[in-house]
């Protein structure tokens, strides 16, 4: 550290040699060593000085980036239908609850539950939420599925299109036609279900397996003669005057339910996040039934259709969360077992093998549902 009594001593002694003019220019000359040397040293402490400020502001970011990065992260699918799920990511609840237990939410985006549940046999996704369907197909390909939760069927959200001036006036007038939907998704389920009920099989008309973007794209041009899909793609083409629905999945025609739900991993080793998404999902659920005007605004961004169409909707949904009991087990097996008969799965698949225990439930999913009958 420079020394003020050493600099004093160094000027005493510039004044002496300044009194010979033979030293005029030495003195000159050490005059401009000593500044240099005063400017370095005060140079030198600043710098140190900054480098410790740099070094401590460079640290508490890292510490914020390493404590972020330390986040366990949880991928919930996003949806973007009416529903509790998108009141849960919207109103950011669960990043509240769960950022307390060091965990981080996502919540990826696919097109439909086949993809979803490949993400999730992938490690990209935890939670996924689909019809009855993909959880068949994906057991059927081996993966090790956990049905965490049902929900209400809302079958009428979930219609068959046909083109605003088809003559189509019910499904047998499909026959021979073509009929578009994703493979393996409640749009698939019910093709099966209405070509039954009207005595036909679903070899009686010609399936065009389309992700649902690509099938609103082919259902606009023209290409098919129907489509099975669900909300919000129904209501947007009817105001389009593209299609019209011919017929939706209420009056019986559903007779099945959605799942949440994951896999063993994942169920496993993070019991305490699933018992509080499925509570905070099960409040949005509440909310919602009760919110026709305050979530039909909430949703507008997400389904891209304005508030009243919105409100004119929330009937075609339930919003519960319902028990798994004996009688849903028992349906999704007859899923299963008719995917099998069709040959649309390689094998028979055993539902109960993602199925938990009623003592497994009953730590997990919330008690006004366990109570429900």
């Amino acid at each position: 550290m420079f020394s003020w009594k050493k600099n004093f001593k160094n000027l005493v002694f510039w004044q002496r040699l300044v009194t010979n003019p033979r030293q005029t220019i030495s003195v000159f000359s050490y005059s401009l060593v000593l500044s240099a040397t005063v400017f370095t040293l005060n140079t030198s402490q600043n710098n140190i000085q900054q480098q410790t400020i740099s070094s401590t502001n460079a640290t508490n970011t890292n510490s914020k980036l390493i404590a972020n990065n330390n986040k366990k992260v949880v991928r919930i699918v996003r949806s973007k239908q009416l529903t509790a799920l998108a009141v849960l990511e919207k109103k950011g609840i669960l990043e509240k609850r769960l950022g307390s237990l060091g965990y981080k939410v996502e919540w990826p985006e696919f097109a439909a539950g086949p993809q979803q549940l490949e993400a999730l046999n992938a490690g990209g996704l935890d939670i996924a939420s689909t019809a009855e369907s993909p959880p068949v197909f994906s057991q059927a390909a081996g993966v090790p599925l956990v049905y965490l939760a049902a929900t209400s069927s809302d079958g009428r959200s979930v219609s068959l299109l046909v083109p605003s001036k088809s003559n189509a006036k019910s499904f047998k007038d499909l026959k021979g036609k073509k009929i578009a939907f994703q493979k393996a998704s409640i749009g698939h389920y019910l093709t099966v279900r209405a070509a039954e009920r009207e005595g036909l099989k679903l070899s009686d008309v010609t399936s065009v397996f389309l992700a649902p973007p690509d099938a609103n794209v082919a259902f606009s041009q023209g290409k098919v003669d129907g489509w099975f899909i669900w909300e919000p793609f129904v209501t947007r083409n009817v105001q389009n005057k593209v299609g019209r629905v011919l017929l939706d999945g209420g009056n019986g025609l559903r007779d099945t339910n959605n799942f949440i739900s994951t896999n063993r991993k994942f169920y496993q080793e993070n019991p305490q996040v699933i018992k509080i998404f499925l509570e905070e999902l099960q409040k949005a659920q509440v909310w919602s039934k009760k919110n026709r005007k305050e979530i039909a605004q909430l949703l507008t961004t997400v389904t891209q259709l304005d508030a009243p169409t919105l409100e004119k909707m929330h009937d075609k949904y339930d919003f519960s969360l319902v028990p798994i009991n004996e009688r849903l087990i028992r349906k999704q097996q007859q899923v299963a077992d008719k995917w099998y008969s069709l040959g649309l799965i390689p094998k028979k698949v055993n539902v109960r093998d993602g199925f938990l225990s009623p003592q497994q439930y009953a730590a997990i999913t919330p008690k006004e549902v366990l109570s429900k009958k």
